[in-house]
């Protein structure tokens, strides 16, 4: 198994024309190669051509990060 640091997610964000809110579509996972470089698997394309990659965190994580950030 790759080490978590090793593998990302790869998201598009999404604008709704009606309110103007964003929203953030995980669309693939990204795996750093030893040299550094990328390999990017995509389960869909994302239509406005933009792909934010940002570190794995499993959701125990994130869900404890929003909750310090809303206390």
């Amino acid at each position: 198994m790759q080490e978590e640091s090793k593998v990302k997610i790869a998201y598009t964000i999404v604008e709704r024309n009606k309110d103007g809110r964003k929203f953030w579509v995980r669309v693939g996972a990204a795996f750093v190669n030893r040299d550094g470089s990328l390999n990017v698997r995509l389960d869909a394309m994302p239509v406005n051509g933009e792909l934010q990659i940002r570190d794995y965190q499993p959701r125990e994580a994130r869900e404890a990060a929003w909750s310090e950030k809303a206390a």
